[in-house]
């Protein structure tokens, strides 16, 4: 999937990150938009999110019904500058412990809520993304990673409103690359979701075309470019669509597509995605690249949040039983789509 980057004296950007930027994006990434929110009081905390289980599909090919688990564990709750509602709490503790897996072809893919301590790699990993699309030298990666380290903690602290999530991956045994990488889980890619997008989770600066109030938002996806074309970033929507589902009542959904990044505008098609709305040829005076603002309406969840995070810790037997997740994604793509990430 592309990254977009927009870099002004304030950062407005979508990977689908949204900076905003005068130099022209490589092609094979993945629209890159990350902005730059005001600074807020809210984001000065330093937690640690709770353990997660975590499963996985035992099928040899690319599943496209990973199995999701739930545990609970209320060590270590985050810290808010603000008092939390019991529904704030409620869809908190769901994200916490939120666990995406699938078995790829080569390897395993878990998807997770980013944690304080991996706060670090994942700033590594889009400050490369962005810096490659903007042919910026290795010298500017310090100050990329000052901008969207600062980005990540206050919007880390707007959960539950808006969340991070991330993937790593794990070659499967016997598939080990020749100078032995691929031995444990490595940061593969990551990606922001927004439920609300005229309240605390909305970003300040959304890119153009502005996506409608009140409708969930995916921005800031990038997969590691040696990790692409293994399906990765098809999963992330995945995940990310899931929990839509689950946390926002709207049903529609919506993200933005260069017009340039043929790749991830076909996957997003085969998704689901329709164009909603294309920039104007003006945008082109401001040195930014013309999107296609894209939509989609995903099917109502067969149990809501409330049923999912069981009372008193325990977790809904429903989860273990072996079926399927919801089918937010259409399973005849799954295939088509795993050379879509570069």
């Amino acid at each position: 999937m592309a990254a977009t980057l927009f870099l002004y004296p304030i950062a407005d950007s979508h990977l689908h990150p949204t900076f905003q930027s005068k130099f022209t994006p490589k092609s094979k990434l993945q629209p890159l938009f990350l902005s730059l929110p005001k600074r807020s009081k809210q984001s000065n905390f330093n937690s640690q999110f709770t353990r997660f289980s975590t499963s996985s599909s035992s099928s040899d090919h690319p599943s496209s019904s990973p199995q999701t688990s739930i545990a609970y564990n209320t060590q270590n709750p985050l810290k808010f500058s603000r008092f939390l509602t019991d529904n704030e709490l409620q869809k908190l503790q769901f994200l916490e412990n939120y666990t995406y897996s699938c078995k790829l072809p080569s390897g395993y893919l878990s998807i997770r809520v980013m944690k304080d301590m991996e706060l670090n790699i994942v700033v590594e990993l889009l400050a490369e993304a962005f810096a490659e699309s903007m042919f910026l030298p290795n010298m500017y990666l310090t100050v990329l990673g000052f901008l969207i380290k600062q980005y990540l903690i206050e919007r880390r602290g707007l959960m539950p409103h808006c969340v991070t999530l991330i993937g790593f991956f794990r070659v499967e045994e016997g598939n080990v690359d020749v100078d032995g990488e691929g031995r444990k889980d490595e940061l593969a890619g990551t990606v922001e979701v927004s439920f609300s997008f005229d309240r605390r989770g909305a970003n300040s600066s959304p890119p153009t075309p502005t996506p409608p109030k009140d409708c969930p938002y995916i921005c800031n996806m990038t997969v590691k470019d040696r990790l692409r074309r293994r399906g990765i970033g098809w999963h992330l929507l995945k995940a990310s669509e899931e929990l839509i589902s689950n946390m926002s009542t709207s049903r529609n959904v919506y993200l933005h597509c260069r017009m340039i990044d043929s790749a991830p505008f076909n996957m997003y098609k085969k998704a689901g995605y329709t164009i909603a709305k294309t920039d104007s040829f003006l945008v082109l005076l401001s040195l930014q690249r013309r999107k296609h603002l894209m939509c989609k309406e995903l099917p109502a969840l067969s149990k809501p949040l409330e049923t999912i995070v069981a009372g008193d810790g325990e977790e809904d037997p429903s989860l273990n039983d072996g079926g399927e997740s919801e089918p937010l994604l259409f399973d005849e793509v799954l295939q088509s789509s795993l050379d879509m990430d570069g």
